[in-house]
């Protein structure tokens, strides 16, 4: 038996089993109860609602053997004919095919004759806004003065395209657009009832990608599936859409925190690697930006990457950047340029949370004075009393990790289960002192920009989930003389490029290639190669 996609199979037979149009339900089931029926509907909305599915539904409670009603029984032939698209009374016409009035007169023709065999001979003209201006005037006659036994069901996705004499004449309901939870709870009711396998982020992220459609949401899942084997995981969703995840996101904020144009270029690169939809990504940067207005106006944005003003001007950066994508040259290039203009208009005065002078332990708000002269006076201290003394005698303008203390940290960066800023800070961290309960670590000066309390927060409960037991982390700004494990991990990669260079160079099969073809070699780099280094496949 032939496959069926889920977007047909799943199409709603009554009004019980649609979803998110509970407006428009609401006010067909009492007309068809109460009798007070119309001759003409008009359904309006974006693709994919439900437009064509519940007018489909309307004429078979029209015509039903048992009667009309707002429930059909759904067994009798008129309702097993209509689920078929074989009713003989049910017309279908696609308007954006038949727009020419000669097709209009001939359709409108036969609507003078009694139903084949059901109650109301149905007219269902789907894309109703693509008909000329003769077939609307001939359609508009019709309107007027119906027969009986005709009804008019009208979908269009534009109706503003649609003549004022013709929708005056119709009952308009306006089907909104799905929301992605709806969407994603009736992808998960749908894949359990299919006894697919399936991840909750990966329903979530096709309810954001469909954009209220249903239709599209579906045909999403449907693709998502055979991508991934028969079960649908969110990392091949991900990949099959080109979207990107929180850690991406996150990174790019990040980078605009620290204001590293470098950055930015590589996780562009990156992305496109991945072949991303850089319109998408702009879009979730959009986003993120405006979920930080909404956190500075109402819980006052202690949470927050930037500043109001710098947020609100990210934002208008970022819209126009979004608006420019359709007319740049490559959509890659339109979005660094976003990302660069953001930092080439960002204040002068950054609008990251500033941290307290430098030397202060952010986590456990531990002071290391600091002078701006020999006998100058120490900050003065307006946290509480310290709960972890800095390291005595410590020279924060040049701070080495103790041997003892590095290949354990470089191992622990390596496997935290942290991403974003977290992540970036114990990568340009060195850790000095710990005791069971206590650490003591100093990030590097140039991402000082990066460190607040909540990050401090997060990385002492990843440490303390990851090592079993308890930990509070403090965290103070230093001038590293140390490899910190994102230095080391550049070293390493720079090293293994290296080495799979010069493996290819003398390698004589390439050689011999190279050679026979007059080639050369572009480019070389290992396969995989992680910000920790830790693996050594090469191509």
């Amino acid at each position: 038996m032939s496959y069926t996609v889920l977007a047909r199979k799943l199409r709603p037979a009554g009004f019980d089993a649609l979803v998110g149009q509970e407006h428009v339900i609401k006010a067909l089931k009492h007309g068809l109860d109460h009798d007070r029926l119309h001759h003409a509907y008009l359904f309006t909305g974006t693709r994919g609602v439900g437009k064509t599915t519940i007018a489909r539904i309307l004429a078979k409670c029209l015509n039903c053997e048992k009667g009309v009603s707002s429930t059909p029984c759904g067994q009798c032939s008129v309702c097993t004919e209509v689920a078929e698209n074989r009713f003989m009374d049910l017309i279908e016409v696609d308007a954006a095919s038949r727009t020419g009035i000669d097709d209009t007169r001939d359709l409108l023709d036969n609507a003078q004759y009694l139903p084949t065999s059901g109650r109301y001979k149905v007219y269902l003209i789907d894309e109703v806004h693509m008909l000329s201006r003769a077939s609307f005037n001939a359609l508009l006659k019709t309107l007027e003065e119906p027969p009986p036994h005709v009804k008019f069901l009208l979908a269009t996705t534009d109706p503003k395209k649609v003549p004022v004499t013709v929708l005056s004449r119709c009952l308009q309901f306006q089907l909104k657009n799905l929301s992605a939870e709806s969407i994603a709870q009736y992808l998960a009711k749908v894949l359990t009832q299919e006894a697919v396998e399936f991840e909750n982020d990966a329903t979530h992220l096709i309810g954001k990608s469909a954009q209220g459609s249903m239709r599209d949401a579906l045909s999403i899942t449907d693709q998502a599936i055979g991508f991934g084997g028969g079960k649908l995981l969110y990392q091949d969703v991900a990949d099959m859409l080109g979207a990107v995840g929180r850690n991406e996101l996150d990174a790019v904020m990040s980078a605009l925190a620290g204001g590293q144009a470098s950055e930015i270029l590589r996780i562009t690169a990156d992305l496109s690697e991945r072949s991303a939809d850089f319109q998408t990504v702009l879009g979730d940067v959009i986003g993120s930006l405006h979920a930080m207005a909404v956190d500075h106006a109402v819980n006052g944005g202690g949470d927050t990457t930037f500043d109001p003003e710098t947020v609100q001007l990210f934002y208008q950066i970022a819209v126009m950047g979004y608006r420019d994508m359709s007319i740049v040259p490559d959509p890659r290039t339109g979005f660094e340029m976003t990302l660069l203009r953001m930092l080439a208009f960002a204040p002068q005065e950054q609008s990251i949370p500033r941290l307290e002078p430098r030397g202060i332990v952010v986590g456990a708000k531990t002071e290391t004075p600091r002078q701006t002269s020999a006998n100058a006076p120490p900050t003065p201290s307006s946290g509480p009393r310290p709960q972890l003394d800095a390291p005595t005698q410590l020279d924060l303008t040049r701070v080495e990790m103790p041997e003892m203390q590095a290949s354990f940290w470089y191992d622990l960066v390596a496997t935290l289960p942290l991403s974003g800023v977290s992540k970036m800070i114990v990568e340009h961290s060195v850790l000095l002192e710990r005791t069971n309960e206590r650490w003591f670590c100093v990030l590097d000066q140039a991402h000082d920009m990066l460190l607040n309390d909540a990050q401090v927060a997060a990385i002492s409960r990843a440490v303390s989930e990851h090592i079993g037991s308890s930990v509070q982390m403090s965290i103070v700004i230093g001038s590293i003389a140390s490899e910190t494990p994102a230095a080391r991990a550049l070293r390493i990669n720079a090293l293994r490029q290296q080495h799979a260079q010069s493996v290819l160079e003398s390698d004589k099969n390439v050689r011999s290639l190279l050679d026979v073809f007059d080639g050369r070699l572009e480019g070389v780099s290992p396969v995989s190669a992680d910000r920790t280094g830790n693996r050594t496949e090469q191509q």
